[in-house]
């Protein structure tokens, strides 16, 4: 048995600082060029035909890697397009369906209970039907135009959809790698969590909350307990207990999340019978995963999302209950 110095030792003189394994770095850079050669062949074509949708409907269709390189050339990511594509296949908005030639490749019977199109769903559709490929070129050229996907879509990714970054304009290229470096920042910054709005509209009223943890939880149920998002007015005699739950995409987690908040309720409903636990549930993520949400629904008094019209009724809440 090493000692402990022996393995503290091991770990920092063999360390390979960054591990890479060389056959999957030169298939990878492989796949880089592959993307690079496709957008330098499609940069000629528009130089030399102007720019044309048929231009990015040959891309699609004749080049295995044409979807990837598509979106590398705007920006504009993978997961970001199949939840639009999510999105398209839910709503009925005539200007969104004509864009899209929706009627000409939409034929699902059920669409309350749509399910995430797969990368390999979308692939093959991409193959087989004309109209969804000009479909998707036209959300690439116009869809910052329509009125629904300028009001859905964040600003920041709503940019990466720009005509001129189609072009190879080197203002927009340069656009699109400053908002990929700060994507991560962007998504992880106070002022983009919904939550905020929550917090102004209760600060607004002139009332307090508190976060974390309720007293007679950590006594009585240590090992069941939760951080909260918002105790309102305050830990010591909360009125009002509001759990958030934004989801942009879908996680094998939902269920168990949905488990968790069912207990929590049973907790305050014994411990706090005069506080009302209500939820805020909202995103896509919960949209296509129905049977997670209605179990996640029924463990509050009551759900809000994060659309105006719920937020004034949050407000209206707040008013009645501490007028």
């Amino acid at each position: 048995m090493k000692s402990v110095e022996d393995k503290f030792l091991t770990v920092i003189q063999k360390n390979t600082f960054y591990f890479f394994n060389q056959k999957f770095e030169e298939n990878y850079e492989g796949y880089i060029n592959s993307l690079k050669e496709t957008l330098l062949i499609v940069k000629n074509k528009v130089e030399t035909e102007g720019l044309k949708k048929d231009i990015f409907e040959w891309l699609l269709k004749e080049k295995e890697n044409g979807l990837r390189a598509l979106l590398a050339l705007t920006g504009f990511s993978n997961e970001y397009l199949k939840r639009l594509t999510t999105i398209i296949r839910i709503v009925d908005n005539p200007e969104l369906n004509a864009l899209v030639y929706k009627d000409k490749w939409y034929n699902e019977k059920n669409p309350n209970n749509i399910q995430e199109w797969s990368d390999g769903t979308i692939l093959k559709k991409i193959q087989n039907s004309e109209y969804f490929r000009k479909g998707l070129v036209n959300i690439f050229f116009e869809s910052a135009s329509i009125p629904f996907i300028a009001n859905t879509i964040p600003l920041f990714e709503l940019k990466k959809l720009s005509i001129s970054k189609l072009k190879f304009e080197i203002p927009e290229l340069i656009d699109s790698l400053v908002r990929y470096k700060e994507k991560g920042s962007y998504s992880g910054m106070k002022g983009n969590n919904p939550e905020t709005v929550v917090a102004k509209l209760i600060e607004k009223l002139g009332l307090t909350y508190e976060i974390g943890d309720l007293a007679e939880l950590i006594a009585n149920a240590p090992d069941n307990k939760r951080t909260m998002d918002f105790i309102i007015p305050n830990k010591r005699n909360p009125l009002i207990i509001a759990e958030s739950s934004f989801l942009a995409t879908t996680s094998s987690g939902q269920g168990d999340k949905s488990k968790t908040e069912i207990s929590i309720d049973s907790l305050i409903k014994e411990h706090y019978p005069k506080a009302k636990f209500i939820g805020f549930v909202d995103g896509i993520g919960w949209y296509v995963r129905k049977g997670d949400l209605k179990r996640m629904v029924t463990a509050y008094e009551d759900v809000f999302t994060f659309h105006t019209d719920e937020l004034k009724r949050f407000e209206k809440l707040l008013i009645e209950t501490f007028k």
